[in-house]
């Protein structure tokens, strides 16, 4: 077993005001999301600006962080929200959702593409290669934040959490999503992004793996205690969330080479 590095989650601490490493990784993730954005509008033949770049990276902040909240109450807590609908809005009790985040950005770009006259694929085509450095810089901080743990195991590199009630060696799973949802995905994005693709591949490409990602990190991760598994004794929600983005992403891939579109201005 390894020791699990009790790092404070507090980054900075100013007064009553403290800044959390995990705040901090959302600011890297759109961070990397723009500088990358620079780097291939550079290489867009004039179909990006600067301009466009910071702007679609501001439409989708707002996407990642309203739909990523309303997306957690929606698949994870719509029995609470019932309840008490006013738990939407006490963001500082936790919670977000990758995929209610995903269709907030969708929207987002949804708007920002009828601001610039662009398809929409075209613009998820462009950022997909991007999305993963976010998704990276999240784990990690659900790793600092020390939540988000894996299922028990007997494993050598387990791992006891401080914040876990049962105090058990679990799976560091949030590292196994670092590795596969930020590192790998990131690196086959990338290098299949550099050439210039039809459209819908590069979304669908995103897509695919992440749903794949997904889906096996799901074993080694321990569900939700409020939802547990959903049938067979291992089907979570996460990976109910990820099947379909697996049979639309091989959907957009197919039918981006099929159709051999390309991105116009």
């Amino acid at each position: 077993m390894i020791s699990y590095p009790d790092i404070d989650p507090i980054a900075v601490s100013i007064g009553p005001i403290a800044v959390h490493w995990y705040g901090i990784m959302y600011l890297i993730g759109f961070a990397g999301a723009y500088l990358g954005g620079m780097y291939r509008a550079k290489r867009s033949n004039g179909l990006w600006t600067p301009e466009m770049v910071s702007d679609a990276i501001f439409y989708g902040a707002l996407g990642v962080i309203l739909g990523g909240r309303i997306g957690y109450i929606l698949f994870y807590q719509f029995p609470s929200f019932i309840e008490d609908p006013l738990i939407i809005v006490r963001i500082w009790e936790g919670g977000m959702s990758f995929h209610g985040g995903l269709l907030g950005v969708i929207a987002a770009m949804f708007f920002f593409s009828r601001r610039y006259k662009k398809h929409l694929v075209d613009v998820t085509d462009f950022l997909s290669p991007f999305v993963p450095i976010g998704l990276g810089a999240g784990r990690l901080g659900n790793f600092i934040g020390g939540e988000l743990w894996g299922k028990p195991t007997d494993v050598s590199w387990a791992m006891i959490f401080p914040n876990d009630p049962l105090q058990l060696a679990r799976h560091p799973s949030q590292l196994y999503q670092f590795a596969l949802e930020g590192v790998a995905l990131f690196c086959i994005m990338w290098f299949f992004s550099q050439k210039t693709k039809p459209r819908y591949c590069v979304s669908g490409m995103f897509l695919l793996f992440y749903g794949i990602f997904r889906i096996l990190v799901e074993f080694f991760r321990e569900p939700d205690a409020q939802i547990g598994y959903l049938a067979f004794g291992w089907l979570t929600q996460g990976q109910l969330l990820s099947l379909p983005m697996v049979f639309i992403g091989v959907g957009l891939i197919v039918a981006g080479f099929k159709l051999k579109a390309f991105p116009k201005k």
